[in-house]
């Protein structure tokens, strides 16, 4: 499926009808996804990287490609599938974009931050603009900022709860959609900013739905367009497995 059919499922939505883009980790459950009924999926990096046998971050580019294309081909054409591909792994944004391409990735999600530090606002900018510049239109871009995650350079309080945590949200967010990224993800803005990230930052924002958090509905009402979920259901499937296998144990 073309990168066309996932940024036309961006578009058009109303506050009530947020696109909801489940997490798949391998292909068996990318089907799962598909057959209770959701167009597109997206995939998130640390699910898969438990999947793998791997830390948060730190499984090889190769395996997190070759995961990508396992749960690419396992879906119809029909459903886009957005690649959490972390930081780009340090690849060249053109190679980067030719091993998306060829994993049959629809979009891809890139974060400005490296081994738990945010990278120069204008450096991520540059480098989401020449993946634009790579890809042309073939990939849809999601540009996350990792600013509630880590903190504003030079703020002293907590990320979620210091006004300077916003004011660097937006502006980052504003430099990256002019470098060519078509939706922006602040993960972890609390829920009470997305309004206000909403109105300052145009085109389609990304919010991380969380098991304690509002529900996606809720969090299209207060200005999300699109709803991910990190490694939640991967983390919920495994804690069920957990739960059987301590049934067969004491059972």
């Amino acid at each position: 499926m073309t990168a066309a059919a996932l940024r036309a499922l961006h578009h058009d939505r109303t506050s009530d009808d947020p696109l909801v883009l489940p997490g798949p980790w391998d292909a068996a459950s990318a089907r799962a996804f598909v057959e209770a009924g959701f167009p597109a999926l997206a995939t998130p990096s640390a699910g898969v990287s438990d999947a793998l046998g791997y830390a948060d971050g730190a499984a090889p580019a190769a395996e997190m490609f070759a995961a990508v294309a396992r749960i690419v081909r396992a879906v119809p054409a029909s459903v886009p599938v957005s690649a959490d591909v972390e930081a780009g792994y340090g690849l060249p944004p053109k190679e980067l974009v030719e091993r998306l391409l060829e994993s049959g990735a629809a979009g891809c999600n890139l974060e400005d931050s490296v081994d738990g530090v945010l990278v120069e606002a204008e450096r991520q900018a540059d480098r989401l603009a020449a993946v634009r510049e790579a890809a042309g239109d073939a990939l849809f871009v999601n540009a996350r900022v990792d600013t509630y995650v880590h903190g504003s350079p030079g703020s002293p309080g907590s990320p979620g709860t210091d006004p300077g945590t916003e004011a660097e949200t937006v502006r980052r967010a504003l430099l990256y959609v002019a470098a060519g990224a078509e939706c922006v993800y602040p993960i972890m803005a609390p829920p009470e900013a997305l309004p206000r990230l909403a109105a300052a930052v145009p085109g389609p924002l990304n919010a991380l739905a969380r098991p304690d958090g509002p529900a996606p509905r809720r969090l299209g009402g207060l200005g999300a367009t699109r709803i991910t979920f990190g490694p939640w259901f991967q983390r919920r499937a495994m804690a069920a497995v957990r739960g059987f296998a301590d049934e067969l144990r004491h059972g």
